[in-house]
C-alpha cells in the first residue's frame, strides 16, 4: 500500500504526514517533533505517520531497520498528555527497503497537549495543543482548545447516557418476554469512537461469523474447565440471528428450552447481550419475593468470556480501530430480588453451593472494561477474568 501511494504520488493531507528520516530525539529549548506530530494526528481525525517517504517528491526512500520504538513509545509519553495508549507501530519492509508506520487513531481524550522545557530555564514547563489542517500542523487558538475540551466532556456524556439506554431496554425486553424470575447477566458495548469513513453494514453471515468465532473462541479459551458456556447452549439458533433495528438479533427467549440468551450486533458496532442464571426445564424459582436468585460462578465466568468474544470478533468484522467500552452488570428484571452466588470453592468439587459467609444484595454495581480491537487472546482472557472477578466480589467471595 505504501508503495502503490508512494508510486501514485499520494499527496499528505490531515490523516497522512510522509517523513523521510525517523524521529529524532528531542533537542534543548524545542517540542519533541514526533510528540507534537502524533498529538496533531490524535487531536484531529486519526491517521498514519508514514517514515521512509520523502514528502517533498513523494519518494520511498526508506530508513534503517530496527527503529527503537520503545524509545518513540517513551518520548510521546513523556510530552503528550493525556496518554495516548492505542498508537499501533509497525516495521516493513521488502528485502530492500524498510518503513516505519505509526498508526495514530482519533482520540475520545482531544485535546492532546504537548509539554517541552524552554532553553533558558529547564523548569520552567509550556505546553501547545497540535492539530491536522490539511497537510500541516497548526496549533489550536484559544477558542479552539474551548470548543475541544467542550466535545470531549460531551463525547463522555453521550457515551455514559447510549450505554444507560441499552442496558433499560435491554431490561425491559427481558421482563416483557420472558416470565421466571431469575438474575440475569447484562452487558453493553460501545465504540469510544464513531464508526470511520466508509463503515459498511454487515449482512446475514458476517453477523453467523461473528457469533460462530466468539463461540469458538471461548470453547478454546477455557479448555478443559468445567464451565455451562451461554453462546454453545444457544444450539442452531446461534446460526441464525434475525434482522433489527439496524443491528442483528439472535435470541432464545421465544424457545421453550435451553438457555435464555439474547444478542444483539448492532450495525454501529454496539454489542448488547443478556444471559439469564436460569436453565429452563429446573423447577421455576418460587413467587416470593423475598427467596433469592442464585447467580452461578462458574456461568458468570462463561458469559464473561463470551461477552468479552463477541465484542472483539465484532470489533474485527466491522474493522473498528476504537477501543470498547464495556458495562456488564446483573439484574433482576422482575423487580427487586436477592441475588446469592454460589460456587464450586465453597463444596471443593464440582458441585456448587452459597457460602454462608457471601453476602445477598438488591442490586449490584456495573463493572467496566475497555477493549482493543486487535487484542490478543491474553487481553481477552484477562479482560473476562476481570469482570468475573469484580462481580463475583460483590457477593463477598
Amino acid at each position: 500500500m505504501v508503495r502503490r501511494a508512494t508510486e501514485g504520488q499520494l499527496p499528505e493531507f490531515d490523516d497522512l504526514d510522509w517523513k523521510e528520516q525517523l524521529p529524532q530525539p528531542p533537542r534543548e529549548g524545542r517540542w519533541n517533533e514526533l510528540a507534537k506530530d502524533v498529538a496533531a494526528m490524535a487531536n484531529t481525525r486519526g491517521g498514519l505517520l508514514v517514515f521512509g517517504v520523502q514528502d517533498k517528491t513523494i519518494e520511498l526512500v526508506g530508513v534503517p531497520a530496527g527503529a527503537n520504538t520503545e524509545q518513540y513509545r517513551q518520548w510521546i509519553r513523556n510530552h503528550v498528555h493525556p496518554y495516548l495508549p492505542d498508537l499501533d507501530m509497525v516495521e516493513l519492509t521488502d528485502g530492500s527497503k524498510t518503513v516505519l508506520i505509526i498508526d495514530v487513531p482519533a482520540s475520545e481524550a482531544a485535546p492532546h497537549l504537548v509539554y517541552g522545557t524552554a532553553a533558558r530555564d529547564k523548569e520552567q514547563q509550556a505546553a501547545v495543543a497540535p492539530y491536522r489542517a490539511n497537510d500541516h500542523t497548526a496549533w489550536m487558538a484559544e477558542h479552539q482548545l474551548e470548543r475541544a475540551y467542550r466535545e470531549r466532556f460531551a463525547r463522555v456524556g453521550l457515551a455514559e447516557h447510549e450505554i444507560q439506554r441499552h442496558l433499560d431496554f435491554t431490561v425491559q425486553s427481558i421482563s416483557a418476554q420472558s416470565p421466571t424470575p431469575a438474575a440475569w447477566l447484562v452487558a453493553v458495548s460501545r465504540p469510544q469512537r464513531p464508526l470511520p469513513r466508509g463503515a459498511f453494514e454487515p449482512d446475514r453471515d458476517q453477523a453467523r461469523g461473528v457469533l460462530t468465532r466468539a463461540k469458538d473462541r471461548t470453547t478454546r479459551l477455557l479448555a478443559g474447565q468445567r464451565v455451562p458456556a451461554a453462546l454453545h447452549g444457544m444450539g442452531d439458533t446461534l446460526y441464525n440471528p434475525r434482522p433489527g433495528l439496524r443491528r442483528w438479533v439472535c435470541s432464545t427467549l421465544e424457545l421453550p428450552f435451553n438457555r435464555e440468551v439474547l444478542v444483539e450486533l448492532h450495525h454501529d458496532g454496539t454489542v448488547v447481550a443478556a444471559i439469564s442464571q436460569w436453565l429452563r426445564g429446573r423447577d421455576a424459582e418460587p413467587g416470593d419475593a423475598t427467596q433469592p436468585l442464585t447467580v452461578s460462578d462458574r456461568l458468570l465466568q462463561s458469559c464473561c468470556y463470551d461477552i468479552v468474544a463477541l465484542v472483539q470478533e465484532h470489533q474485527r468484522e466491522l474493522r473498528l480501530d476504537s477501543t470498547q467500552q464495556l458495562t456488564v452488570t446483573l439484574v433482576a428484571p422482575h423487580g427487586p430480588r436477592p441475588l446469592e452466588a454460589s460456587t464450586a470453592s465453597y463444596w471443593g468439587h464440582g458441585m456448587e453451593g452459597v457460602p454462608e459467609y457471601s453476602r445477598r444484595s438488591h442490586h449490584t454495581q456495573p463493572v467496566h472494561a475497555v477493549l482493543s480491537p486487535a487484542g490478543s487472546d491474553t487481553e481477552a482472557s484477562g479482560a473476562a477474568d476481570l469482570l468475573h472477578r469484580d462481580l463475583l466480589a460483590q457477593f463477598g467471595i
